[in-house]
């Protein structure tokens, strides 16, 4: 099994930065895609960013403010976020899909979640 550990999230100011990283451990055959969704009460969870070998994807709402890395090597994804403003603020959950055994289908697996609070 593939285990997210999320961290980083906090209080912050308006116009603030965080930077949230999530590292893959356990059984672990391949990543493929790892990312952050983002959830606030009442609402559905929603893409944040997801990057790929290939390529990186952006919630219209982030882009120019947050940036997605990724360390192949150590299986962690990083979320750099500039400019927060308090509509921001949700619980960010850390996303990954990939393989824990060469024979597996593609599994999708989330993070515990870490607060993000921006202030006005």
């Amino acid at each position: 099994q593939v285990q997210l550990v999320g961290s980083g999230g906090g209080l912050v100011q308006a116009g603030g930065s965080l930077r949230l990283s999530c590292a893959a451990s356990g059984s672990i055959f391949s990543i493929n895609s790892m990312g952050w969704y983002r959830q606030v009460p009442g609402k559905q969870r929603e893409l944040v960013a997801s990057i790929t070998s290939a390529s990186t994807e952006y919630a219209d709402s982030v882009k120019g403010r947050f940036a997605i890395s990724r360390d192949n090597a150590k299986n962690t994804v990083y979320l750099q976020m500039n400019s927060l403003r308090p509509e921001d603020t949700a619980v960010y959950y850390c996303h990954a899909t990939g393989r824990s055994r060469w024979y597996d289908s593609l599994g999708v697996y989330w993070g515990q979640g870490t607060q993000v609070t921006v202030s006005s």
